[in-house]
């Protein structure tokens, strides 16, 4: 079965890009090459921060939608929660 994954990716602008992809390690490659959300064209290179994975679609895309409503502030906590 396909896993999903929602990732942060902090841009070179500093700014947190969050998206959802089912190969995790592929979507940072087409980010950095210039080729990904349009959001990322022009601030490359992006440095993965944090991911979660999901067994359904389904479940990522909600995940996504509710860390995308974060702030900056709330992304920047969450992803120094995981790295501690």
């Amino acid at each position: 079965m396909a896993k999903w994954w929602v990732y942060m990716v902090e841009c070179s602008d500093g700014s947190i890009y969050t998206g959802i992809t089912n190969d995790l390690d592929a979507r940072i490659d087409k980010h950095n090459s210039g080729k990904g959300a349009k959001y990322t064209r022009g601030r490359t290179p992006v440095v993965l921060k944090a991911n979660w994975e999901y067994e359904l679609r389904s479940e990522a895309a909600k995940a996504e939608f509710a860390f995308k409503k974060l702030s900056r502030m709330e992304k920047m906590e969450l992803i120094s929660t995981l790295h501690q």
